[in-house]
């Protein structure tokens, strides 16, 4: 597991936990739902990892151009009013 997932047969370098949990069923022909593999990997010290740099493939003018254009679109404010109940039952009291 340290050589990294591509010396196990993936071709980029991103260990997920489906791929942990082929590499124990491979290895040792055990399987884990990734649950318990999650679980596991915790309890032996394993932490999830962030990569450390962006994307050399990120372009900024087109992701600060999409916030601009796009996110408040997304992110529009609720309605401040919202339609009744349409149960004929009374409401309950609290």
């Amino acid at each position: 597991m340290e050589a990294g997932p591509a010396a196990c047969g993936w071709s980029d370098q991103c260990w997920t936990l489906a791929r942990i949990a082929e590499i124990v069923r491979r290895r040792f022909s055990v399987d884990y739902t990734l649950a318990g593999l999650d679980l596991l990997l915790h309890r032996i010290g394993w932490s999830v990892q962030i990569p450390a740099r962006k994307a050399t493939e990120r372009d900024e003018s087109k992701i600060a151009a999409w916030k601009d254009e796009q996110w408040p679109v997304i992110k529009r404010r609720r309605r401040t009013w919202a339609p009744g109940s349409a149960s004929r039952t009374r409401q309950a009291r609290a």
